[in-house]
């Protein structure tokens, strides 16, 4: 079964999201929590909490079709001990809110080292962070999501992810959300079926398809390789369609969270409906 949606708003309340996602024909969605580019959030309200749970309900969308994104802000791997600390306490404070709402994955940009610390030592920050945060909470997946590489970001290359995966003692709550556009971005060619075998095969042999817990499906409108973060909608970027063509029927993407997250959101509706499409095209 295939999950399919978008990062849909939550403005007005945590409760709305559902609604919004089943208004684009979505079977899956990711939201923020709390503002995204603030460090401060007032707590939820009982209220909103019970109302999303029973709107999700409503939706028949089930909370292993939810990915929660966190704060734009926190850094897992901050070079600075102030910094770390108040990331690590933004990120526990995030995946509690997950707890709140009966979620069971929180999506998440690695780290930065801000060229300040070497790579090695900032991956074992970020998988440090991860540890403290499962040992405080319950029930909910860290789930790391892959970056374009941009500056010094972290978690670009498939080897990286591995060694912050290795580095986490509960392995059954961590994964890995691969966003199409970013993996583009790193390097790994998505533009035909043979590219798509070749990257996938990597990913398979350097981080294992287990701990694969959700996908952002982007476009990208940067070439292969560009180190830079551009999403676009899908087919009209440099990726093409030969993609989702690949992704679709496979099996190995089945019963996760594959959420848009392309720029135009008038067409997260066809998009949709095109991405099943695709299904049905290939049985």
């Amino acid at each position: 079964m295939k999950f399919i949606g978008a990062h849909v708003s939550a403005s007005g309340g945590v409760q709305n999201a559902p609604l919004n996602a089943e208004k684009i024909g979505a079977n899956a969605f990711a939201l923020f929590t709390k503002n995204q580019r603030r460090w401060d959030a007032k707590p939820l309200e009982q209220k909103n909490i019970e109302q999303f749970k029973i709107n999700c309900d409503k939706a028949n969308i089930k909370s292993d079709q939810i990915l929660p994104h966190d704060s734009y802000l926190i850094n897992l791997g901050h070079p600075e001990a102030a910094g770390l600390e108040r990331s690590r306490a933004a990120f526990i404070d995030e995946m509690q809110r997950c707890e709140q709402l009966g979620l069971s994955l929180l999506n998440f940009h690695p780290g930065s080292h801000l060229k300040k610390i070497s790579v090695t030592e900032c991956l074992s920050r970020i998988a440090e962070s991860i540890n403290i945060a499962l040992d405080q909470t319950q029930g909910v997946c860290a789930v790391i999501e892959n970056t374009a590489g941009q500056g010094s970001n972290l978690g670009h290359s498939f080897e990286q992810l591995a060694e912050i995966i290795a580095q986490v003692e509960d392995k059954s709550r961590v994964g890995i959300c691969l966003d199409t556009c970013h993996s583009f971005a790193a390097g790994y060619d998505l533009t035909s079926h043979e590219a798509c075998e070749k990257t996938f095969q990597q990913f398979e042999q350097v981080v294992g398809f287990q701990y694969l817990r959700a996908m952002h499906l982007n476009d990208s409108k940067n070439p292969l390789g560009s180190r830079v973060d551009r999403h676009h909608s899908l087919g009209m970027g440099t990726i093409g369609n030969a993609v989702w063509e690949y992704i679709m029927p496979d099996t190995r993407f089945d019963n996760i969270p594959l959420v848009l997250e392309t720029i135009d959101e008038t067409l997260w509706p066809a998009e949709i409906q095109y991405l099943r499409s695709l299904i049905k095209k290939a049985a």
